[in-house]
C-alpha cells in the first residue's frame, strides 16, 4: 500500500471527512515522524510498533570477487520493530491465506 492508497482507504472508511482533509491529516503525519527520525528520536506507536535511527559507523570493506578496497562512509539505518499485538494479529491473519508450496 502506498500514500495514494492509504488515503483513499481512509477517506472510504470515514465518509464525513473530506478526502483533502484525509490527505492532509496523513502528510502532516507522516512529516512529523520524518521529523523526529531526522532529530535523531525513537517513535513508538503502542501496540503496533516503533521506529528508530541508527547510525553505522565508516568502515573499509573488501569486494570479493576482485579483492578491491572499499570505504563505505558513516550513515543511518532505519528500523521498524513491530509491536507485540501487530505481530499477534499478523500472525492470527496468516491462517486465513493458503501458501500453494510448488
Amino acid at each position: 500500500m502506498n500514500k495514494k492508497e492509504l488515503i483513499a482507504v481512509l477517506a472510504k472508511k470515514q465518509p464525513h471527512l473530506n478526502r483533502k482533509d484525509v490527505e492532509l491529516a496523513v502528510s502532516c503525519i507522516l512529516t512529523q515522524m520524518e521529523q523526529t527520525l531526522l532529530d535523531k528520536d525513537r517513535i513508538e506507536i503502542r501496540d503496533f510498533g516503533s521506529f528508530t535511527a541508527r547510525k553505522l559507523q565508516a568502515r573499509t570493506r573488501r569486494n570479493p570477487q576482485t579483492g578491491e578496497i572499499l570505504f563505505k562512509p558513516s550513515h543511518y539505518v532505519f528500523r521498524f520493530k513491530p509491536g507485540k499485538e501487530l505481530k499477534l494479529t499478523v500472525d492470527k491473519a496468516k491462517d486465513k491465506y493458503l501458501i500453494n508450496n510448488q
